[in-house]
């Protein structure tokens, strides 16, 4: 068994109306995705996307021709190369779709079999005013959805808060609350300082007050001292780990007590070995693990899977701010979006691997030779 050939490819979709990402000051007009293929000798090829394999193409030969199901091997290597290059992650996701194929199983269930299954919970994008906000929230409900995720960074606080008020509110304790602060990273043209702890510390008991269920990336991702002490001050869980780079940082995380709720992505930091294995360490301190999916369907699925399969969790993220970003859009690669249900319930494939089946028309008309948002 052989792997044989790996093809990367970037692709972008047009956004017509612009994307106002609220952790980005500048409205996006495309959706980039990098779709990795690795086929093996008997013609079999997995699937993978989402960081954009950045520097990858130097490495590709540490791969052609090594057994596929080598798959701590592979991780091994991808882990050293992400300190040369790129975060190259999605190769890791392809390699266990094609062993998934190889040994007529799914991904949930070779990770761990726990279960096939979770609820999601919406994850929106932009900033609205309260009222629009309130709509867009009910509606969320109304699909079935158990919490709800707002996005802080609006140009005053005080507008912020107002959103929280008006949504808690609104929802009654008829789903969860979830408060993104985004102040871990930013995008590489946004120089504004994140949060002092005094800052975060004044939001937390805001948040408190409204019966926030977590408040996510409240200071910045190196900040362990604060975000320790953050935690032991306020009633609110406290996220993070999103754009964390090495798996190592998460287990200094967890043991200095850092957070509640530790949201790494399978496509971008760790792939399945590495996660799979923190997921359990996770669970046994008795935090939460439910991971960042802000991509694509094919880091959505990647990322069900590995939670399901190991150690469940309340909910996972589900991209959702219609019209702005629908399922049509983020998961323009699929011949079919990836959907919750009436009752907001994710459910994994059970075909071999992670049951991706790619769109290639549309991938042809997307082609590009850019991976970025500009």
């Amino acid at each position: 068994m052989q792997i044989v050939d790996i093809q990367i490819t970037h692709h972008q979709l047009p956004l017509d109306p612009p994307f106002p990402a609220s952790w980005d000051t500048q409205p996006r007009r495309r959706f980039p995705a990098t779709i990795v293929r690795v086929r093996d000798n008997e013609g079999r090829t997995g699937v993978g996307s989402g960081d954009a394999m950045v520097g990858f193409a130097d490495y590709a030969s540490l791969f052609i021709g090594q057994d596929p199901r080598l798959l701590e091997r592979h991780a091994a290597v991808l882990d050293n190369i992400s300190f040369h290059a790129g975060r190259c992650w999605p190769l890791e996701i392809a390699l266990w779709d094609l062993v998934g194929q190889i040994e007529g199983r799914p991904v949930w269930q070779k990770v761990g079999g726990r279960a096939d299954r979770l609820q999601a919970y919406a994850s929106l994008g932009t900033h609205r005013t309260p009222a629009e906000t309130v709509v867009l929230a009910l509606q969320a409900v109304e699909a079935g959805f158990p919490a709800v995720k707002i996005r802080f960074g609006r140009p005053l606080l005080e507008d912020d808060l107002a959103v929280v008020a008006a949504v808690s509110g609104a929802l009654a304790g008829r789903a969860r609350l979830l408060v993104d602060c985004n102040q871990g990273w930013r995008m590489p043209w946004d120089t504004q300082k994140p949060w002092s702890y005094a800052q975060a510390l004044e939001v937390a008991q805001e948040l408190a007050r409204h019966g926030v269920y977590w408040m996510e990336e409240p200071l910045h991702r190196a900040d362990y001292a604060g975000m320790a002490k953050l935690r032991g001050a306020t009633t609110v869980k406290i996220a993070g780990g999103e754009g964390t780079r090495e798996i190592y940082e998460f287990y200094t995380l967890l043991e200095r007590g850092c957070l509640d709720v530790y949201q790494p992505d399978v496509v971008w930091t760790g792939g399945m070995v590495q996660l799979r294995q923190l997921a359990f360490a996770v669970a046994e301190a008795g935090s939460l693990f439910t991971p960042h999916t802000w991509g694509n369907g094919i880091g959505l699925l990647a990322n069900l899977h590995l939670t399901a399969g190991t150690v469940g969790a309340p909910f996972l993220e589900f991209p959702w701010d219609p019209p702005f970003w629908t399922v049509a859009r983020r998961d323009f690669m699929l011949v079919e979006a990836v959907e919750v249900d009436q009752a907001g319930w994710l459910t994994c494939s059970h075909a071999p691997g992670l049951g991706i089946v790619l769109d290639e028309e549309q991938l042809a008309r997307t082609l590009s030779g850019r991976s970025t948002y500009q």
